[in-house]
This record gives structure tokens, sequence and C-alpha cells, in this order.
């Protein structure tokens, strides 16, 4: 596929996921880490702009001089932004205003690639490609947290009948270490390599350590965290991080993000997704959690299940994560519950009863990983204002790997470096329990 055919699929999938929404849907902004559809909808577009067209195009005119603050999320180096969290606020442009300058955006984009594109610039527009695709992703988990705050519970999209599945027991799966023997552990090579686009923090690759370990063969279950709040775990101060149990009594977590108790007849908790409110399916993954809630239900799941020659139930790190399931990609990716363009399916699903190996490790839900977000060694960002891409955000976070049921198939791969802070929920986050293997 060439690249401006990459580029009309790509852009029109992102106005395909605003077409079932009312114009009021697509401005307002429920939170300050969310943004509006309509915002999403233009900063990509300002992306390609300000990026592209500005240093590329003879004779560039900005299609309005005010888009450039407007639209401008955190790039320091390209001037003044509005703020954050009254991204909700910007009534004008309208929407169809905003669509008209995509349109304009577009063809001043087909006119440029009507001649073919040098290496660098067609690398900044295949970041820009991915960057919508990153917004794509948070359109519709920005949209699910804005539907959610209203009371009459509406519908995104109708959910597609899918097989429900029968359980799968959880079981260890040992990934080999190269070289090793025992319980000797060995060096191992992480990161981005090769041909395909990556963005800069998945790199330079390299080496590091690991000791035997083993991952989960599939994520944790709704119904696994149901027992976990029936036993308690919620409210025992034991299970928990410091930060993460001031969290818990500060905010009155009970239960993730978007489940809701039933009526008073049955008691039973339900689910509000992007297809409306469901109840609970006990084999279906638990998503939207903190990683403060994936770390305490490690700690308590650990009590409940010991088992000889394993050590404590925790979150697996990224290297661990990466050394298991590059091996299984792009095999994983293909058969992986990730967004298509005709995908039905915006929740996760359950794991195939009587599979084998590591099943879900691309998509349903990203992985939170026990690694904190920094840079690989011998990191450095791109010069200039695309350098603030990802080097700025490298403390205070926490990496998620694998991908969501919202995250675009073509766009994930072994490498990526999802990451968030230990309190985000509103993402399609949950978790893989990991153990070191003792010798």
């Amino acid at each position: 596929m060439t690249l401006i055919d990459r580029y009309r699929r790509i852009r029109a999938r992102s106005c395909e996921i605003a077409l079932p929404l009312s114009e009021a849907d697509c401005q307002v902004q429920s939170m300050p880490d969310a943004s509006p559809i309509k915002w999403h909808l233009a900063h990509v577009t300002w992306f390609f702009e300000t990026f592209v067209l500005e240093p590329s195009e003879p004779g560039f005119r900005p299609h309005h001089p005010a888009f450039r603050v407007l639209f401008n999320s955190y790039y320091n180096g390209v001037g003044e932004q509005h703020p954050r969290a009254q991204r909700g606020l910007i009534t004008r442009p309208g929407l169809a205003e905003v669509l008209a300058w995509r349109v304009a955006v577009d063809q001043r984009m087909e006119a440029l690639l009507a001649a073919p594109a040098d290496a660098a610039l067609a690398a900044l527009i295949e970041l820009g490609l991915q960057h919508e695709q990153q917004h794509q992703e948070l359109m519709l988990t920005d949209l699910l947290h804005l539907l959610a705050c209203n009371p009459l519970a509406p519908v995104y999209r109708p959910r597609p009948a899918s097989a429900g599945g029968a359980p799968l027991a959880m079981s260890w799966v040992a990934p080999p270490l190269p070289g090793t023997a025992g319980s000797a552990g060995g060096l191992v090579e992480i990161g981005h390599a090769g041909a395909g686009f990556a963005f800069d923090n998945e790199a330079p690759r390299h080496r590091q350590f690991l000791r035997p370990y083993a991952l989960a063969n599939r994520l944790v279950t709704q119904g696994e965290w149901s027992e976990f709040m029936a036993d308690g775990g919620y409210r025992d101060p034991r299970w928990w991080l410091s930060a993460g149990w001031d969290w818990v009594r500060a905010n009155r977590v009970e239960a993730p993000l978007y489940w809701r108790r039933g009526d008073a007849q049955s008691a039973r908790w339900q689910s509000f997704t992007l297809h409306g409110t469901s109840p609970i399916v006990a084999q279906a993954p638990v998503v939207h959690i903190s990683c403060f809630e994936a770390d305490a239900f490690a700690r308590w799941w650990s009590e409940q299940h010991l088992a000889a020659g394993h050590g404590p139930a925790r979150l697996p790190t990224e290297t661990e994560w990466e050394h298991a399931a590059a091996p299984l990609a792009p095999a994983a990716v293909a058969s992986g519950h990730l967004a298509d363009a005709s995908s039905g399916v915006l929740c996760p699903l359950p794991a195939t009863a009587g599979g084998s190996g590591l099943q879900q490790m691309f998509g349903d839900v990203w992985e939170w990983t026990g690694s904190a977000y920094t840079a690989y060694p011998g990191f450095r960002a791109p010069p200039g204002a695309i350098g603030e891409y990802n080097a700025k955000f490298m403390v205070n976070q926490i990496v998620l790997r694998g991908g969501s049921c919202a995250t675009p198939r073509e766009h994930i791969r072994a490498s990526y470096r999802n990451f968030f802070p230990a309190d985000a929920r509103w993402q399609f986050n949950g978790l893989r329990l990991a153990c070191d293997l003792l010798g």
C-alpha cells in the first residue's frame, strides 16, 4: 500500500469513529485527562499542518492562525497551548469547520505527495499517521468516559453477537531463556530492531538480564476480580502500596471503573461499555483498573494460590513481557482482539478455552507492568519539537504493554511501550500475573 493510500485510509477512520455522534457528543470534555472528540479530530490535523505542511509546502499559509494555539497539545517548541483542562470550552470553531479544515489539509497533503516523498518527509508523515492512530484509541476511551457520565447510559454502537466461551484455567508458562541452565538466568535483548516503524522510546535495542520467570497463560478475569472484591480486597490495607491505599480511601474506590451495582432485586455488578450496560462476564478480562489495583490483586492472589517452586505473584517487568511476546508476533497480533475498521466488539473478550501457551498477549487490554517508564540505555530524543513526543514524559509513569480492543491492529508490535500514571483507569487497562521461578 502506498503512503498516500495509508494516509487516506487512516484519516478516514478517525471520521468514522465520530460518525455516530452528535455535535454535542463531540464537544464535551468529561475530565481534564480526556479530550473532546472534536479536539482530537482537530489536533491530529494540526499535526500534519504544523509538522509536515509548514516546512515542506511551497508558499505555506496556515488554514487559520489561531488554530496553532487552540489545537497544540504540549509542544512547547511550537508555541503556546490552550489549557488542556479547558479544551471542552472551545465551542468555536464548530464541528463542521473542523471537518472542513481536515478536508482542506488532506487536499494539501495530496498535492504535496503528488511527487515522491524523500525518506525524511515519508518518515515524518508516517509518524503523523501513527500519532493519529494513537488518537483514534483515545477517541474511544475518552468517549467511553463521557458516555459513562450520562445517567441515560447511552450506547455508542450496538454489540454484535459474540461467543461467550468456556472458562480457561490459569496456569504458568515459562518462556525459555537463551544459553541458560537451571536457575542461572541470562541476557535477553529488547527494543525495536529491523524494518518497520517504531517510536523513539522503543530504541535502542539493548540487553537486559532476566532470572527464570513465568507468566500467566491468560489475563486476569472479571470473575477472579469479583472474588477479590468479595474477600474485601478494597477494604484490606495489607494488599496495597501506601500510595495506592491513600488513593483508594481518598477516592472511595470499591470496584473497577465503570462497574455499577445492579438494581435492588439482583444487586449484581454490571459494567458500562461502549455497547451500553451489561452484566459482568466472569470469563472476560477485567479492565479499567489502575496499576495500584493490579498490584494489590497480585498480592491478594498470591496468598490464595501458593505454589511450590514459584515466587509470589506480581506484575511482569516490561523486559519479561517483551521477551515472552516477541516470538509470538506477528501471528498473535494478527489473531488478537484489536481494533479494525470493520470490528464490531469494543470490549475485551474471553480467552480461548482449550488453548495452550500464552494467550491474549496482543489486544483485549493494555497490561500493566511493574516497570517505570524511563529511557532505554543510549536513548536520545530527536531534535526539535518532535523530540517532545515521548521523552518529556519519562517520569512518574508506568509502562503498559500489548494493546487493547481499541488499539488499531496495524499500530501495535512487541516493542511498543505505552505509559500512564499509576492511578489511570479510563484506558483499557488490565493485568497478567507473573512470578519468579525458584531453583
